[in-house]
């Protein structure tokens, strides 16, 4: 069951898919619809799933759940996993590689691999202010606080000595 974004509670487990490459807007212009539909219609065991999903920076795509209504069991996260799948065939983009990193470079976010990151952390290319996008987060509260931060206050941090 697809319910806006704003509306989930702030317990709510989020997943974050970060692309490779910014999405155009044609592309989001099919991108929105087919998520909206895909909550729509997401279950666990047969019960509906009450869900959402924000798309941030015509990059990232991030899944909520409100597990109060309903748990995501193995089988329904497999199943949000295939279709992360299908809009990565769809769109010729990567949105399941964790060995990279996404931060800003002021207006522009920037998406390199951990070993190059880790290389511009030793060329001092980035520093603790850097402003990184910490995908681990769990929940919806974690993600509206800690999300975008400093590379000092997320785990990007231990390259950065």
């Amino acid at each position: 069951m697809y319910v806006p974004f704003d509306t989930l509670p702030e317990s709510s487990r989020v997943w974050i898919y970060q692309a490779n490459r910014s999405f155009t807007d044609a592309e989001l212009e099919e991108i929105e619809p087919k998520l909206q539909a895909f909550i729509q219609q997401w279950t666990a065991h047969g019960a509906n799933l009450k869900a959402s999903f924000e798309i941030k920076y015509k990059r990232f795509i991030i899944l909520a759940l409100d597990q109060k209504m309903n748990v995501a069991t193995g089988c329904s996260i497999d199943e949000s996993v295939r279709f992360i799948q299908q809009l990565e065939q769809d769109y010729n983009v990567d949105l399941l590689d964790k060995m990279n990193v996404s931060y800003k470079q002021g207006d522009f976010i920037a998406y390199k691999t951990l070993t190059d990151f880790r290389k511009m952390a030793k060329d001092k290319a980035v520093s603790p202010k850097t402003i990184v996008f910490n995908n681990l987060v769990n929940n919806k509260a974690e993600y509206l606080s800690d999300w975008e931060v400093p590379a000092s206050e997320s785990w990007h941090k231990r390259f950065l000595n």
